[in-house]
């Protein structure tokens, strides 16, 4: 997944490339488009969005409904590290709320924002099933549990200390 910082008409066209090939006979399929649309810039700009529906003739109105519809797409780049914080009945029990709190406090940010740097991307999930090391967070994929509101803003910012 890349992230293409202010992507011009043309880059956005040249990278959509294999993906308009795809899609170009194919009707029915706008979930498994906008999938690889976010998989090629790591979210779904606009441009790629307006390009894609004047190339395949897709209204950009349907394109943007089953876009916004579905939890799993987004329509803002993800930060470098993207903390998934749990907010399941164990981790809850164990105060993540007050973790969750806490990092909006010190990175500024609300539940699904990210960072004015572009370093963390902050989501709330159900559960992570990590249960006997709540309250949990994960950053792009690595666990870290038995979490304190403090212990939570230390870990991040280690992360931010390696970049």
């Amino acid at each position: 997944m890349k992230t293409v910082p202010k992507e011009t008409p043309k880059d956005v066209a040249k990278a959509l490339e294999p993906v308009i090939k795809r899609y170009r006979e194919k009707k029915g399929n706008t979930i498994s488009l906008l999938s690889d649309i976010q998989t090629t810039f790591g979210y779904i700009p606009e441009d790629a969005v307006d390009h894609v529906s004047r190339v395949l003739n897709l209204p950009s109105a349907e394109i943007y409904g089953v876009a916004s519809f579905y939890a799993m797409f987004r329509f803002k780049p993800e930060g470098k590290y993207v903390v998934r914080l749990c907010r399941g009945t164990a981790c809850h029990v164990q105060g993540s709320w007050l973790i969750g709190e806490q990092l909006q406090r010190h990175f500024g940010i609300p539940e699904g924002g990210t960072t004015e740097d572009n370093m963390f991307s902050l989501h709330y999930v159900a559960c992570l099933g990590c249960c006997s090391l709540a309250p949990v967070m994960m950053v792009n994929g690595t666990v870290h549990g038995r979490l304190s509101p403090e212990l939570a803003v230390e870990v991040l910012e280690s992360y931010r200390s390696k970049a």
